[in-house]
């Protein structure tokens, strides 16, 4: 019989093998906890949603410096001056641009709250206006990519942008169509409300808030531009009418955005009433909306094939020399629209909303401009917005939604951003230009000149040049019973400038090159006192008040 092993701890036999065992483990412990742990595994999520963040801002700022280098290769004029003049009077408290007279699109929700917001931190000069169109751009080219890289993830995000800046870019390469995206004011901004619609009812159907948004977003955008009337408020309304046959439901969210869609024309004219007969806000040249003739259709189709290919960049107008590889660019980014375009065709009833409405706006757009009597062959900027239209349905057409091979992705990734930024970069490379009218702002002002009249081209631009210190107001000639006659040029034009009680005009400004105007001065107003010519101006100076001969102008039809 055995005795029995004791169990109190203190009493039980030691083990050395334990005891080495126990020391050599902690002895390791201690080694190893002084090594730098090594972790293995993917990066945290929200490392990667910050790099990806950064790299898309540093992309979006890199684009609007290429923008903005480019904006400076042309001069700011009188069409864009008024804007800023505009912008100008709403930061200063005339928020409803009391007794302005502006032309057949106002810009007033989005184009001049920009303006209004960099002039008060920049000032009224002609560089803030390049900044806005820059900006303006760069705003249009964010929400086309947002459309483009839908669905798309890793390097074909990166690949689907890089295909939409270089359809924007298109139109950059050619100097002679370099205003048709980069100007103010013009369609340019228009297109923002657009994408934006387009956008919203493609991602954001089936929340509550969708369809109130929407109808603001185009009721905004009719204010400013009837563009959106005509082309947007109709693709949406087509789009989800199919969506609504397609699903068998009269009660959806679709019909929510059709309601909200067709809600915006009439919430649009009764704001614009409201703000005109009890805010006193501006008068507007009505839009030129007509029907043209059947007999001018063939015409306006073959100035609409011209105003089309000036878009793209492919032609640079008329009595301009050819392009060169321009031109293929130009072909190739219209080619990769035109197979954007197709391939929804082709898989209509699997296509995203975006991209339906994107094809019925294109076609909308384009007959549109062709069956109106506004076709002109100095209105291609009418087109503008098939421009990013095209360059997002190409990024969905040419690249998928993901490219598995990375062997495949980065060279392919590399190719789309050279063809993205290479165009941008050779036309930021050309020289920028400088006005003229510094030599007769200069020459003003140093004999005591501070306001009078010119003809249009040389009135506004003139006065941003100079910071509005020299402010010359636009007039034109005329003609009644009674002789010739001088008035106020009723197009983007505030009717205090020619409040005689107010200012004292005492010079007119007059273009050499096209003398129409001189004879007219001469007859209203009689021989000055002084000229004096700098390079092509000619400058009277009077010693009267010349607002004072002005006659009242035949207005246009108003709205």
């Amino acid at each position: 019989m055995h005795s029995a092993q004791p169990t109190d701890p203190d009493v039980m036999p030691k083990r050395r093998r334990p005891v080495l065992r126990g020391m050599v483990s902690r002895q390791a412990d201690q080694i190893d906890s002084s090594r730098p742990v090594e972790r293995s595994g993917p990066p945290r999520p929200w490392l990667l949603r910050s790099l990806a963040g950064l790299g898309w801002t540093a992309g979006a700022a890199l684009i609007f410096a290429l923008f903005l280098r480019i904006s400076l290769e042309k001069l700011m004029e009188s069409d864009g001056a008024n804007s800023a003049l505009q912008a100008w009077d709403m930061l200063h408290g005339n928020l409803v641009l009391h007794g302005w007279i502006v032309g057949d699109v106002t810009f007033y929700t989005f184009e001049l709250p920009i303006i209004a917001i960099l002039e008060f931190f920049l000032g009224l000069h002609a560089d803030t206006m390049h900044v806005a169109e820059a900006l303006i751009y760069v705003i249009v080219a964010a929400f086309a990519v947002a459309i483009a890289v839908t669905d798309s993830r890793g390097l074909s995000r990166v690949i689907r942008a890089s295909v939409v800046v270089a359809a924007l870019a298109a139109p950059t390469l050619v100097h002679a169509d370099l205003w048709i995206p980069l100007g103010i004011p013009d369609h340019t901004g228009t297109t923002a409300f657009l994408l934006a619609s387009f956008l919203l009812v493609d991602r954001a159907t089936g929340r509550r808030w969708t369809a109130p948004l929407l109808c603001l977003i185009l009721c905004a955008g009719q204010i400013s531009d009837v563009t959106v009337r005509y082309v947007a408020v109709p693709a949406i309304i087509v789009v989800c009418l199919y969506r609504m046959a397609a699903d068998r439901k009269l009660i959806s969210w679709d019909a929510a955005n059709l309601l909200a869609a067709g809600l915006s024309v009439p919430l649009a004219l009764e704001i614009r009433a409201f703000m005109r007969v009890h805010m006193g806000a501006y008068l507007m040249v009505s839009p030129k909306t007509q029907v043209a003739p059947y007999s001018a259709w063939q015409t306006n189709a073959s100035i609409g094939w011209t105003s089309l290919r000036e878009v793209y960049g492919i032609v640079a107008g008329p009595h301009f020399e050819p392009i060169g590889l321009a031109e293929i660019f130009g072909y190739a980014v219209m080619a990769a629209a035109a197979i954007g375009v197709l391939r929804v065709l082709w898989r209509w009833r699997t296509a995203r909303r975006a991209e339906q409405a994107l094809v019925i706006a294109m076609a909308a757009n384009f007959m549109v401009y062709m069956l109106s009597t506004l076709v002109s062959p100095a209105s291609p900027h009418d087109l503008v917005a098939l421009l990013p239209f095209g360059g997002v349905l190409a990024a969905r057409a040419l690249v998928p939604e993901r490219i598995a091979s990375r062997l495949v992705a980065v060279p392919v990734t590399c190719l789309a951003l050279v063809a993205a930024l290479l165009p941008l970069s050779v036309a930021a490379s050309r020289p920028t230009l400088t006005s003229g009218g510094a030599r007769v702002i200069a020459w003003l002002e140093a004999n005591n000149l501070h306001y009078g009249i010119g003809g249009y081209w040389d009135s506004s631009e003139m006065a941003l040049e100079s910071a509005d210190q020299v402010e010359i107001r636009a007039v034109d000639g005329g003609h009644t019973a009674h002789g010739n006659v001088i008035s106020f040029y009723p197009w983007e034009t505030d009717t205090s400038w020619f409040d005689p009680s107010k200012h004292y005009a005492n010079f007119v400004i007059l273009d050499l090159p096209q003398l129409i105007l001189r004879p007219t001065v001469l007859g209203v107003f009689g021989k000055p006192v002084r000229t004096h010519i700098i390079g092509p101006w000619e400058i009277l100076v009077y010693h009267e008040n010349l607002l004072t001969r002005l006659t009242p102008p035949t207005l246009k039809p108003m709205s």
